[in-house]
């Protein structure tokens, strides 16, 4: 999907409402429910500061299991649900609470949250969030390289926010750039950038539904870019993918590059 802001309309989408699990996407959703939970006026504490720099421009997924910990796992999701006004994400299944990258999700409402953070959130919030998205690291906590998708299709100015899911807990080949160093708070195994455990198997566990709403597949790696372009963040782009099984992650990485290539050239203003 893409919105053009200055229009208020969107100048192209496809299966916009289609949920996928979120991978690292839902960390903008983490991030809103744990500034906006604050006391208005109190000061973020610098080692959670520290930790939502990490979870923003390295996708790190320990700050991210320690902020879903603290919000009460799908909870989370439930309040960024009415407060933003959702209509497809859900949160994880009962079975699987811990794994905030189980979130469901649409390009819909993806589009619906960028919004939030620009026409409603707090300014400080606003300005916290995209500050940390403009500034997304080449390589991820994990070693990935994020630069799929918008960072490598459309020139800035730009601001992101990654997901993948599916490829493991490490690349085959590691990202030469800049990454960030572990965070203190660690959680019990290894995860990958869905917030599934490295050592689970997903295998044959296809379409299996969340809490509310249509089947969500669990078991093929998924791939998103999201974000804002342009001057004045005027475009918001949604494109997530479900790719196919067994995918290396280069090959479904030059496959949503060249896809959002596409999606620009068609959605972009005339």
């Amino acid at each position: 999907m893409v919105f053009d802001r200055t229009t208020g309309k969107a100048t192209l989408g496809y299966k916009v409402h289609t949920r996928f699990r979120s991978a690292s996407v839902v960390k903008i959703l983490i991030a809103l429910d744990y500034l906006e939970s604050r006391k208005p006026g109190t000061a973020i504490p610098a080692g959670d500061r520290d930790l939502l720099q990490r979870m923003l421009r390295s996708s790190d997924d320990d700050a991210a299991t320690a902020f879903w910990k603290r919000g009460g796992q799908r909870a989370v999701i439930d309040r960024m649900v009415r407060r933003v006004g959702l209509t497809d994400t859900g949160p994880p299944p009962a079975y699987k609470p811990g794994f905030w990258g189980y979130t469901a999700l649409s390009a819909a409402d993806v589009v619906r949250t960028y919004r939030y953070l620009l026409e409603r959130a707090d300014p400080k919030v606003r300005d916290l969030v995209l500050g940390h998205l403009r500034n997304a690291t080449r390589c991820a906590a994990d070693d990935f390289n994020q630069y799929f998708g918008i960072p490598s299709a459309l020139p800035r100015p730009w601001a992101v926010k990654q997901g993948w899911s599916g490829y493991g807990s490490t690349p085959a080949v590691r990202c030469a750039g800049t990454r960030a160093s572990s965070v203190s708070e660690t959680v019990t195994q290894p995860m990958d950038a869905s917030g599934l455990a490295a050592t689970e198997t997903t295998t044959g566990v296809a379409a299996q539904a969340t809490a509310t709403g249509a089947p969500v597949n669990l078991s093929r790696p998924v791939l998103h870019t999201t974000g804002l372009i342009g001057k004045g963040d005027r475009l918001i782009v949604a494109v997530l993918t479900l790719q196919p099984a067994g995918a290396a992650f280069k090959d479904s990485a030059a496959r949503l590059t060249a896809l959002t290539k596409a999606v620009y050239r068609s959605g972009r203003p005339r």
